[in-house]
């Protein structure tokens, strides 16, 4: 019998013995009282018709009847809430684990007379700017005795929910609560979905917002993938928010923007497909609650076209949540920690999947399948395979980016395009993975060498800028701005709590503790400004539009940066409709895919927000051609 069981029936007795006794005692006969509790009693009209009637009889007793009644009320309702109260720990030693970004977080924690008393990280898998966060959430349980409320560290909310996730289960132990998993069954739906990031989540709420029952499947513990470290924000033209904001944009440059990018190596028709959605799916997104209603101007953009949220805080961190808590509130079947072994095969359509969760396997038969599974960032043997001078690169991809659905589809003859075609992010803090987002150098900010100089335009593509930063001393940069930049952005407020920004209150001081020539230095601050000012930038041709403040206003501030892998442009081929082609490009009955785990949208080069604007895209339209493949 479990504790809350207990409780309640421990309740119900009391409740029932105070209620007994107060009847008996109004019901009991008179010669049964005392001759002192008679004398008492005398003051209370005799029980008879005339006295019922006129309601003399009830009138007092009544009155006392029912104040005890309330009294058993109230004692019965303290009872509960202290019931209810955290159950009593045991004293000792206890471990328990929580689901962290890159993996689970396990903790082990000493109780001593209820409270806990020390505490300690065992094993966690987190960035290293992560780690503070776990670090910090565990003396702040030690310090306070328990976990009932923590301070998340602003931009490791993951890291810190998992940590006091793994605290709160190693007191159930404790409490003598832990209950075995669940023995999974077999199970069945209409859509089955693989992987619950940007693109699962969104091909969820389409699925369900139009009938179907969904099952959704993350193999982390927690929802997201690669798309909540997404920072800069959505590409779309002709929105509505650009409407509104007064934005002077065109779909066809959004198309002509993307192939230039990708240096025309993209499939048109998917790219057309991607820019004509978009401005309709950013509508759509903002119907659920993501807020999308700033824009701004990105690199490889002709125009302002990224949506973000107000202030131009980082995008995936805000949408996630929202698209999670949609996605359960239309009833979408989300199972985490749920790993799909195998796609299952039923003639030449795919019938559903092999899932295994807690050691335990079970099959999901399912009338279509969407593989939204990311790419394969975090698998260097794979990207090594097909880009060998990738090899001991680091990465911005969470740990569960690893490609595992191209084995799955071999059994359908599934076609990969564009493999090689592997991007690197340029400014990605070193050691950590930690992106710094494009819109920093969107909003003024500029790169400097170890000399101190500028060497290439800020807003070059991610290739040409990666490629221009590892011919730099020691092969990363500073991103140098000001205050007047930090401003402008609620993304750089992060990067200041995280510790990653050098300040000073001049350049020449600024240059000091970066270990730069201070003069050098000096200079590239004031040139640019007055390249700024005539809006020609002669040496490295920054355009105008990509200048829209100077760097005036102190302190200034840098970071440390250089390229690490970021996005796999290849993947699984597919249609505009979002439905995965084998090697003689047909259609797969039943098997649709959406995401970074697709290729052939970017090409030889992703623009940044173009992402966003791909997984949202596709992942709804997967949906909506699973659903039309059901109806047939």
């Amino acid at each position: 019998m479990t504790n809350k069981i207990k409780h309640i029936v421990v309740t119900f007795v009391m409740v029932a013995t105070i209620l007994g006794i107060s009847l008996f005692a109004w019901l009991k006969p008179a010669d049964a009282f005392s001759l002192s509790e008679r004398r008492k009693l005398s003051q209370f009209p005799e029980l008879s018709f005339k006295t019922v009637i006129s309601g003399d009889f009830m009138k007092k007793r009544f009155m006392i009847c029912t104040g005890g009644f309330f009294l058993a009320v109230i004692a019965a309702f303290i009872f509960i809430f202290n019931c209810a109260k955290a159950p009593v720990v045991q004293d000792g030693t206890w471990t328990g684990v929580g689901n962290g970004r890159n993996g689970n977080i396990e903790v082990s924690i000493t109780v001593k007379d209820g409270k806990i008393a020390d505490g300690k990280i065992i094993s966690e898998e987190e960035t290293d700017f992560a780690k503070p966060a776990a670090a910090d959430v565990m003396a702040q349980a030690v310090s306070k005795g328990n976990i009932n409320s923590y301070d998340a560290v602003s931009g490791a909310t993951i890291t810190s929910k998992a940590t006091a996730e793994a605290i709160r289960n190693a007191l159930v132990k404790a409490s003598g609560q832990q209950e075995k998993a669940a023995k999974v069954k077999d199970d069945s739906c209409d859509i089955v979905i693989i992987g619950a990031g940007g693109a699962g989540l969104a091909a969820a709420i389409e699925g369900v917002q139009n009938g179907a029952k969904v099952i959704l499947l993350e193999k982390m513990g927690v929802c997201g993938g690669n798309t909540t470290s997404a920072t800069g924000g959505m590409n779309a033209a002709e929105t509505t928010v650009q409407k509104a904001l007064g934005i002077s944009d065109t779909k066809n440059q959004f198309y002509e923007d993307t192939m230039k990018g990708g240096y025309n190596k993209n499939d048109e028709s998917l790219v057309r497909q991607m820019v004509e959605k978009a401005a309709e799916t950013v509508d759509w997104l903002m119907g659920i609650g993501v807020d999308l209603s700033d824009v701004g101007k990105m690199a490889g953009s002709t125009n302002k076209r990224t949506h973000r949220p107000k202030g131009g805080a980082p995008v995936g961190a805000h949408m996630i949540p929202v698209l999670e808590e949609a996605a359960v509130k239309a009833n979408v079947d989300l199972r985490k920690n749920s790993k799909v072994l195998d796609i299952l095969k039923d003639g030449n359509r795919a019938s559903g999947v092999v899932v295994e969760t807690n050691g335990q396997k079970y099959k999901i038969m399912a009338k279509a399948v969407i593989i939204a599974t990311g790419g394969f960032g975090a698998n260097p043997q794979m990207i090594v395979k097909y880009k060998p001078e990738l090899k001991g690169f680091g990465t911005t991809n969470h740990k569960g980016a690893t490609g595992d659905a191209f084995e799955w589809i071999k059994k359908f003859d599934g076609q990969l395009t564009q493999m090689d075609e592997i991007q690197t992010h340029p400014t990605v803090v070193p050691g950590n993975g930690l992106m710094i987002t494009e819109a920093v150098r969107g909003n003024g900010a500029i790169m400097i060498n170890r000399d101190g100089k500028r060497f290439c335009s800020e807003m070059a593509t991610r290739d040409v800028m990666s490629k221009a930063i590892l011919e730099q001393k020691g092969q990363t940069a500073y991103l140098v701005f000001d205050t007047g930049v930090r401003k402008s952005l609620k993304a750089i407020e992060g990067y200041v709590k995280k510790g990653l920004l050098t300040e000073g209150e001049t350049p020449e001081a600024l240059a000091e503790k970066l270990g730069i020539p201070a003069a050098a230095f000096a200079d590239t601050i004031r040139n640019y400004n007055e390249i700024q000012k005539s809006g020609n930038d002669a040496e490295f041709g920054r355009k105008a539009s990509e200048m829209p403040r100077d760097l005036s206003e102190g302190p200034y501030f840098a970071v440390e940066v250089g390229p690490a892998i970021h996005h796999t442009m290849g993947g699984i081929k597919i249609n505009p409709a979002a439905e995965v082609l084998n090697s003689k490009n047909q259609a797969i009955p039943g098997l649709f895919a959406a995401g970074e785990v697709t290729g052939g949208v970017h090409g030889g080069n992703r623009l940044g927000r173009n992402a966003v604007a791909d997984i949202c895209v596709y992942g709804k339209i997967a949906a909506d051609s699973a659903l039309e493949f059901i109806k047939k």
